[in-house]
């Protein structure tokens, strides 16, 4: 769960959520809009999008290459896990709970 504010923007929501899995535990299908932007750390990271809905369907993070993340959302399954940790914690709206049991970072 990461509340920076780049993605914020890249989310239109409060926060962003992503699972990350190991790249060759990933197959990814069809095409894909690649876009890269910079992060609240001033790391390129790019984005890879639906062509067709705009959705954000995977990500790779910089010096994880052998990771792939995928925005939690794009599952659509209700009963997915909770997130383990929770980043950039100083840009938080004050009104989003985040779970106590879980990693907690500034």
């Amino acid at each position: 769960m990461c509340h920076c504010l780049a993605c914020q923007r890249r989310t239109g929501s409060a926060f962003g959520v992503q699972a990350r899995y190991l790249r060759d535990r990933v197959r990814i299908e069809g095409d894909s809009t690649a876009y890269t932007r910079i992060s609240d750390e001033g790391d390129a990271r790019t984005f890879h999008f639906c062509p067709h809905c705009g959705a954000t369907v995977f990500y790779h993070l910089p010096g994880e290459e052998d990771v792939v993340a995928i925005p939690v959302g794009a599952f659509a399954e209700p009963g997915f896990p909770a997130p383990t940790r929770s980043v950039y914690e100083v840009r938080r709206h004050a009104w989003v709970a985040v779970p106590a049991a879980i990693e907690h970072y500034d």
